[in-house]
């Protein structure tokens, strides 16, 4: 067990032997990451109240805060996110610095960055999500092409990224 995983209360951390956690990020009590997920320096994933669930190729951006929540697959939580008791699906992408707080992002969604999504809030799937608090739209309401953004934020090159920083990773 790396010196920043921690049990608690006889659970502990449950990383796939495929993820890339980061030795400077904080894993503690009931907190599961899947293969090929990567979770960067200073994230914290706190399984105390409830469980952290990481699926497979999803990125934990630095500095990102996730407690008691649950994070789909393929999914990208940017850089200083924050989600407390949140449920993202599969295919979405949280900005920098959002805060999702007791919601649901839907399947394929994005959360611009900064975007402040309160307690009951469920977004339905591909939507754009903006503001503070959140405004939804579905994203074939805008001119945002989705295929664009996911490929740029969660391309092959940025998901091996981690297995390139050798020494940052276990």
């Amino acid at each position: 067990m790396d010196s920043r995983e921690y049990a608690f209360e006889g659970a502990e951390p449950d990383i796939h032997g495929y993820a890339h956690v980061s030795r400077e990020a904080t894993v503690v009590g009931d907190v599961s990451v899947g293969p090929n997920a990567n979770v960067w320096p200073g994230a914290v994933l706190r399984g105390d109240v409830g469980p952290v669930e990481v699926g497979r190729e999803t990125a934990i951006g630095d500095g990102a805060i996730l407690h008691a929540s649950t994070v789909g697959e393929k999914v990208m939580v940017g850089h200083g996110a924050v989600l407390n008791d949140a449920d993202v699906r599969d295919g979405a992408l949280v900005g920098f610095n959002s805060t999702v707080s007791d919601a649901v992002i839907g399947e394929g969604s994005i959360v611009a960055m900064g975007t402040v999504v309160p307690p009951g809030y469920e977004v339905p799937a591909k939507s754009f999500v903006r503001g503070s608090p959140a405004q939804v739209t579905p994203l074939s309401e805008t001119t945002i092409d989705p295929d664009e953004v996911f490929e740029a934020f969660s391309s092959g090159d940025y998901a091996n990224l981690a297995a390139r920083h050798e020494d940052l990773f276990e």
